[in-house]
């Protein structure tokens, strides 16, 4: 796979696990209407190459996180600004309205 555009990352995505497959995590734009849910994960990638994540909490109160984006070849890599580590997916496709990421325990699979 070709390395996805920059532009086409940017954005606020929001985690729509109805449509994830067993190797690939979905993610929507705000604008699409989603099914009720105890929480979702979520981040907003910057131009500026900061994000902003939101993601469900212990007590069903969503925890607010930032840090610096990349992306390197087809890998979309999350810093987080906390002592947490950074994150890495594949990017298998990035369209307006649906962003799908493959699931790093899957990689040796696919």
């Amino acid at each position: 796979m070709n390395a996805p555009d920059r532009e086409a990352l940017q954005g606020k995505w929001i985690h729509f696990h109805e449509e994830d497959s067993e190797d690939e995590l979905v993610f929507r734009p705000p604008t699409r209407p989603l099914p009720p849910a105890r929480g979702r994960r979520s981040f907003e990638l910057r131009p500026d190459g900061t994000y902003l994540e939101s993601s469900p909490g212990p007590v069903d109160v969503p925890e607010a996180a930032s840090g610096r984006w990349r992306l390197d070849d087809d890998r979309l890599v999350l810093h987080p600004d906390d002592d947490r580590p950074a994150e890495s997916w594949r990017v298998v496709a990035a369209e307006n309205d649906r962003l799908r990421l493959r699931r790093p325990d899957s990689e040796s699979s696919a």
